[in-house]
Parts: C-alpha cells; sequence; structure tokens
C-alpha cells in the first residue's frame, strides 16, 4: 500500500511553508544589499541611469521610469 494523496499533499505544503521562511530570511538580506549597492550607484552618477538603476528607481518612487526626474532621485537619497 502507498500514502495516501492527501498525506503527500499535507507533507508538501509543510515543506513549502519551511522553505518559504528559509528564504524569506535570506531574501531580505539580498534585498538589503541590492539597496545599498543602488543607493551608491546613484550617489555616484547621474541621469539617465543603468536600466537595472532606473528599473530600482521605478520600483522605489513609484514611477515609470520615463517620469523619473533628477529631483525625484535626490528626494529618494536624501
Amino acid at each position: 500500500m502507498g500514502v495516501h494523496r492527501s498525506e503527500i499533499r499535507r507533507r508538501d505544503q509543510s515543506d513549502a511553508a519551511e522553505t518559504k521562511i528559509r528564504n524569506r530570511r535570506r531574501k531580505t538580506k539580498e534585498v538589503a544589499r541590492r539597496d545599498a549597492r543602488m543607493a551608491d550607484t546613484i550617489k555616484t552618477g547621474s541621469l539617465p541611469y543603468t536600466p537595472v538603476v532606473m528599473s530600482w528607481l521605478s520600483r522605489q518612487l513609484g514611477k515609470p521610469s520615463t517620469g523619473i526626474t533628477e529631483e525625484d532621485v535626490r528626494s529618494l537619497c536624501s
């Protein structure tokens, strides 16, 4: 006799919950490192930034990258 389908599903959900907790800790650290790296890039450069930086700025400011001005960037760095 094999394991019932509901048992397999319950075990998978349990494993997924543990993995989510483990990954959350790691991703929090990665986000902090990326934020520091992007802030440093912004302080040393000027518009137009690379697409990666513009994408990050867009997420931080809640604006499309075409609408980001130097004034917005300065307010974010302050």
